[in-house]
């Protein structure tokens, strides 16, 4: 009989998992995608902003990691991939603009020279003594970051330089994330026995490394990546309906809806944050599952802005925001400026303000109903006080549009141990069932594709 599997989450990971698995199957195999939202794409959202096709959630993709890479280039997108501008973000902390630090590991700097003007003179002066001092490591130990670097460097480089790194990636601060969970290649050299942290993040940016650009993104948004697996994996859509329980029955998986219909499935990957995951198989009673309820989620905001054709802006990619800072965003993406392709040819001007993090969300509509419109207010505010600092005229007069997108519980807080608790809950998931997306073992594209491809994988493998 031909195979019937169940994907649950319509996000870039159950895309992909139900390409993999429409490949792998063939035409006459079910894949039914079940998405609670009416669109597909989860946090690749694409939306037209002053009539420009603007990404509102995912930005960019890593190209030095295969995944992201390979699966464009299958799917006959190659051409559409681009490069960043060479333009550099900035940093505001004190009140002004600073160059990134450069060289630098994740906001952790190379040397006390590059943090100079921005740490203070007696972090300077740790940093330069750093190497000199013991470092109690064992390998296998995992640390939050910030502890590490506050530790070795000083609590004004956490706070001016490896937070605002960390904060856009995680919408985490470093103390809360893991070193092995964000720097894992930190963490393999400090494992090998580097002496200090400086020799450590020395060894990991002194060699040249491929060179080339980090990141890349897709001309027309993500939505094209979205609509090129939609029609590649050709799943039977489940759009706008909610799956409230997982459960096995028999040698088969039943799915449950809030319609109350159940359906019985060979297999299902679910393809869902930890913490749906853990509220959709309660009722197996195992003790991953509450090792799934236990991950954290990290809520954020986007802000788009559209500006008139030709606004200045500052001559950098974006400005990152150290903490404890009186601007209310997080970190500004000039887009217009990190992106050749943005802005161009009489279009609108972009920029994307970011609010919110683990521990710090920003509040809900129903709690504040007036809340959109501070965070638009904020974010012009704010961006005109970032350009007047840079010599730019403040651009608010020239507003097109402005767009809020809420992303409630968007991404899981990598919390030290994060990576092996959840490798234990892949291996303790009963025969037939996956689990893919950003939850598992990393949060950005390339990562969510992996997790899919394993999960296709482990389904495949257990139809024989």
């Amino acid at each position: 009989m031909p195979a019937r599997v169940a994907i649950v989450g319509g996000g870039v990971s159950g895309l992909v998992a139900a390409y993999r698995l429409r490949r792998a199957l063939g035409d006459d195999a079910t894949i039914d995608l079940y998405e609670q939202r009416e669109r597909l794409g989860g946090v690749l959202h694409t939306v037209d902003v002053a009539g420009q096709a603007t990404d509102v959630g995912a930005e960019a993709f890593i190209v030095r990691r295969p995944e992201a890479v390979a699966l464009v280039d299958e799917l006959g997108l190659a051409d559409r991939v681009v490069s960043p501008t060479p333009r550099r973000p900035a940093i505001w902390a004190g009140g002004r603009l600073h160059p990134m630090p450069a060289p630098a590991l994740m906001g952790i700097p190379a040397t006390a020279e590059v943090m100079a003007g921005l740490a203070d003179p007696a972090d300077l002066a740790r940093i330069a003594a750093e190497p000199d001092r013991a470092l109690a490591w064992r390998p296998g130990d995992d640390v939050a970051v910030g502890d590490l670097v506050a530790d070795r460097f000083g609590a004004s480089v956490v706070a001016r330089s490896v937070d605002p790194m960390l904060g856009g990636v995680y919408s985490s601060l470093a103390a809360d994330i893991g070193v092995r969970e964000a720097i894992p290649a930190l963490a393999a050299r400090l494992d090998a026995g580097a002496p200090n942290l400086s020799a450590a993040v020395g060894g990991l940016l002194n060699p040249v490394g491929t060179g080339g650009p980090v990141f890349g993104t897709l001309v027309g948004g993500y939505r094209v990546l979205v609509d090129a697996l939609t029609a590649a994996a050709r799943p039977a859509l489940c759009t706008d309906r909610q799956v409230v329980a997982v459960h096995a029955d028999g040698d088969r998986w039943r799915v449950g809806t809030e319609s109350g219909t159940d359906t019985d499935y060979d297999g299902v990957v679910l393809a869902v944050p930890a913490w749906t995951a853990a509220r959709l198989l309660a009722g197996i009673g195992d003790e991953f599952v509450a090792t799934l309820a236990a991950v954290e989620p990290a809520s954020s905001v986007v802000v788009s802005i559209a500006l008139a054709p030709g606004t200045a802006l500052p001559d950098h990619s974006g400005v990152l925001v150290a903490t404890g800072e009186d601007l209310r965003p997080k970190a500004f993406t000039l887009s217009s400026q990190k992106w050749a392709h943005v802005g161009g040819d009489g279009a609108a001007v972009s920029v994307r303000a970011s609010f919110g993090r683990y521990g710090d969300p920003v509040a809900d509509p129903a709690d504040d109903p007036r809340i959109d419109e501070s965070l638009r207010s904020w974010a012009l505010t704010d961006l005109d006080r970032i350009c007047v600092a840079a010599g730019v005229s403040a651009p608010s007069e020239h507003v097109l549009e402005v767009r809020v997108q809420r992303w409630d519980g968007g991404l899981p807080r990598y919390a030290p141990g994060h990576l092996d608790r959840m490798a234990g809950v892949l291996d303790a998931l009963p025969p037939r069932l996956a689990l893919a997306g950003s939850s598992y073992a990393g949060v950005g594209v390339p990562a969510c594709i992996a997790t899919a491809g394993r999960a296709a994988e482990v389904i495949l493998a257990a139809l024989g």
